[in-house]
């Protein structure tokens, strides 16, 4: 389903942009905002970006990416944003960036009308935030205002209006630094604000008879894999021999009783390059004036150093560690292919994907559970 937004016409918006992306400029800030064959782009310096390109007639396209409010790409369920889109879009690049979930919003101007696919509610794009400046003549005179006198960037704006820009409204804007012209115009040039200069656009794309379109999202993706860790039973594996690692790991954990008494628990996940730890019934105790996460550091360093020692080239590495101790013994459970009842699950956060892959990849094919299929990328997308 579709819904209207409210966005200037594109003639507005492609005036103010260029306007923008001349006086960057003029002042040596060329990543900004910036015109090409292609049309118009805007980096920020946080990784966000956006391009707008008109085309034929009155069609134009906006689209791009906010890292900051990117709830269109971690949506749960999944959203295609290119849902009812119309066939002319740029249709390659679209597919392209959706299917790396770089595409964070696109709207399209036909018919006298700005359109996009209906979110849910309370789902942000960031699109307003990467073309804020150019939403009105106001936001766009503030943006200019900041480099030079209201009244010139007033007669700028004007003059991009007319297709009237000359090196003089530069330099009139641009008082308190030397501006340089040339590129400022060869700027206004590219984009169709100087005399006798013209827009650049782009040629209707062509729909793909397929495309690669999300079926989970990234949360449903990650809870399809973590139900099948639940289900999956452990394959048999000789138990791994006894070590320095784990006799250091036990001390440590005793002489951390919470009531002193060497009864202690600890529940940990770990993998390659995440570690942590759930609260068992009786979990390590901190020490009075000890730093804080000092314990929690520590703990890291011997769980890490007792899975490498325990760790075996044709079994692989355990993922979850149960260690239970008393004053005189101690009860160790491992799991390396399921996800143990007393680990808790809130549904939200859990071992990430990609290193689940990377540890089972270094087992011998007959150690990799069962749930090693649901781990590729493809399953999330929709059969093509």
């Amino acid at each position: 389903m579709l819904t209207d937004v409210d966005l200037p016409a594109p003639g507005l918006l492609w005036t103010r942009w260029v306007t923008l992306s001349a006086t960057c400029a003029a002042v040596g800030r060329t990543g900004m905002w910036s015109i090409d064959g292609r049309g118009a782009g805007r980096d920020h310096h946080d990784g966000s970006w956006a391009r707008f390109a008109l085309l034929d007639g009155r069609r134009a396209v906006l689209y791009g990416h906010d890292h900051e409010h990117r709830e269109t790409t971690r949506a749960d369920p999944a959203l295609d944003l290119l849902t009812g889109a119309p066939d002319w879009l740029p249709w390659d690049t679209l597919s392209s960036l959706a299917e790396q979930d770089r595409l964070g919003f696109v709207v399209w101007h036909e018919s006298g009308r700005w359109s996009r696919v209906r979110y849910r509610d309370g789902l942000g794009d960031g699109m307003t935030r990467l073309a804020g400046p150019l939403l009105t003549a106001e936001s766009t005179l503030r943006a200019l205002t900041r480099l030079g006198p209201r009244p010139a960037a007033e007669r700028l704006l004007a003059a991009a209006v007319r297709t009237e820009v000359t090196g003089g409204h530069f330099a009139e804007l641009l008082t308190g630094e030397t501006p340089d012209l040339s590129a400022a115009m060869a700027t206004a040039a590219r984009g169709g604000i100087v005399p006798g200069s013209s827009v650049p656009r782009i040629e209707p794309g062509k729909r793909p008879p397929m495309r690669r379109v999300r079926r989970l999202s990234q949360g449903e993706h990650d809870r399809l894999v973590w139900a099948a860790m639940r289900d999956s039973p452990e394959i048999s594996r000789p138990a791994p021999p006894a070590t320095a690692e784990l006799d250091e790991l036990v001390g440590w954990l005793q002489d951390r009783a919470p009531r002193s008494d060497g009864r202690c628990t600890l529940l940990a996940y770990a993998d390659a390059t995440s570690f942590s730890v759930q609260p068992g019934d009786h979990p390590p105790a901190d020490r009075p004036g000890e730093e804080r996460y000092a314990a929690f550091r520590r703990l890291t360093e011997l769980v890490r150093a007792l899975r490498r020692a325990e760790s075996d080239p044709r079994y692989g590495r355990w993922l979850f560690l149960r260690i239970e101790t008393t004053a005189t013994g101690v009860r160790v459970e491992r799991r390396y292919d399921s996800w143990p009842s007393w680990w808790h699950d809130d549904g939200v956060s859990g071992p990430w994907r990609t290193n689940l892959q990377e540890e089972v990849d270094a087992r011998l094919p007959a150690y990799r559970p069962s749930w090693v299929r649901v781990l590729d990328p493809e399953v999330a997308y929709r059969p093509r």
